[in-house]
């Protein structure tokens, strides 16, 4: 499961939101990574792309696990004409 909340502004900015559950069945442990992102589509020469940068807090991890991270996301786009 991994819902999210994304506003994009007319500029082709976006905020984005999202959660995702990963688990380890083996282990029976998983973690909750909030994520909050801000993209902006734009182009390198004629591809359009989706650059990200946002930052991720844990609310569950095992003993040991991440508090926080940071995630860098490209998204090559590839548009019907």
């Amino acid at each position: 499961m991994q819902p999210f909340l994304s506003y994009t502004f007319k500029n082709g900015v976006s905020l984005n939101a999202n959660t995702e559950t990963p688990y380890d069945w083996r282990h029976e442990q998983g973690t909750v990574p909030v994520n909050g992102l801000v993209s902006k589509v734009l182009k390198i020469g004629k591809q359009p792309v989706s650059l990200a940068l946002g930052g991720k807090y844990f609310a569950e991890a095992p003993d040991g696990g991440p508090e926080w991270g940071i995630r860098v996301v490209v998204t090559f786009l590839f548009p019907k004409k």
